[in-house]
């Protein structure tokens, strides 16, 4: 009907999507990361074609520069075929991660969709459609995106998740706390346990205290089991809190604080710490400062932590209640210093 009765139309059509947050690449991601034996009905040998997220961009951005309509979907895919096998197993050589897929006869579309209501985080609503369609190939047919954009070079499925992957911090916006101190969520594949309090002080002085945090001025509370991981770290082979502190006051990227490092510090609403221990994926801290109306200030503290492996869920539920314990604390102390030295 927009078509027929709508301006000019240019239809793009791909089939898997590759990149964080795409809903088909979320489903590869934690059926590879959570599972390392998989019972795998006959749908996982058809043939697809996956186009990282970028490419399918750079299309759409091409596409504006077309001046009339294309009567035919344009069919756009990555320069490899793949199937769902193939892409899980490529997903697990980028991670690290050894996986054993059996295939089986049996588990229906409709079965399976089922089985990743309980794995997955996607909603019904959205996984089992996809399930159902996964009975057809989804293989570009035309050759009409190369004949309109031959400027355009799609990677491989490969070179996608390594795109895909290689990302230096969490960049997902945050959830409204909806009037809660605390919140956990998981997106992208990175879950993020997210506590805030309001200060009475201005953010220069909460940021102040943020900045000397670590080496011989401890870490606010709980000190013990801070030093506690340290040395488990440094028995496992890991750097421990022998390193201390950059520099005695203040805090500027790049320094070291301990086991983390500072990927940013902005002056005075920011900073991200990247843990160098060892631990079963990837770990940053993030504070965020922002100011609140009568020099007060909003403070939220941001564990986020990215699992590798089955490995890497078993540490981070193991691990919640001191992890809770810890940053709860941490965010208490923070509040009440500032506000006795304001």
């Amino acid at each position: 009907m927009l078509r027929k009765f709508g301006p000019p139309l240019i239809e793009l059509r791909a089939g898997i999507i590759v990149g964080n947050g795409s809903t088909s690449f979320e489903i590869i991601r934690c059926l590879t990361e959570r599972l390392p034996l998989m019972i795998c009905p006959r749908w996982v040998v058809t043939k697809t074609q996956p186009i990282a997220v970028s490419d399918v961009l750079e299309y759409l951005e091409a596409a504006l520069v077309l001046r009339e309509a294309v009567n035919e979907p344009i069919e756009v895919g990555g320069s490899t075929v793949e199937t769902y096998r193939s892409m899980m197993l490529a997903y697990a050589r980028h991670r690290g991660l050894h996986r054993l897929l059996l295939r089986v006869p049996v588990l229906t579309p409709r079965l399976s969709s089922y089985w990743l209501d309980f794995v997955t985080a996607v909603p019904p609503a959205v996984s089992r459609p996809l399930i159902e369609g996964l009975r057809s190939e989804s293989v570009c047919t035309t050759t009409l995106a190369a004949r309109l954009f031959p400027a355009i070079r799609p990677i491989s499925y490969a070179a996608a998740v390594h795109r895909a992957l290689q990302r230096p911090a969490p960049s997902m916006p945050l959830p409204s706390m909806d009037g809660a101190s605390h919140r956990t969520f998981r997106a992208e594949g990175i879950i993020c346990d997210v506590r805030e309090t309001v200060v009475d002080a201005p953010p220069e002085r909460v940021f102040e205290l943020i900045g000397n945090v670590g080496g011989k001025n401890g870490w606010f509370y709980a000190d013990f089991l801070w030093s506690l991981r340290g040395w488990i770290d440094r028995l496992i082979g890991g750097v421990g809190m022998k390193r201390g502190r950059t520099r005695a006051s203040g805090i500027e990227a790049g320094d070291v604080i301990d086991f983390w490092q500072v990927e940013r510090a902005d002056t005075p609403s920011a900073v991200l710490l990247r843990a160098e221990m060892k631990v079963p994926g990837e770990a940053w801290l993030e504070f965020n400062l922002t100011p609140q109306p009568h020099g007060r200030t909003l403070l939220r503290c941001c564990a986020w932590f990215q699992p590798r492996g089955l490995a890497g869920e078993m540490y981070w539920t193991g691990l919640y209640p001191v992890h809770a314990l810890i940053f709860s604390g941490m965010l208490r102390a923070i509040r009440n210093r500032a506000e006795q030295t304001s």
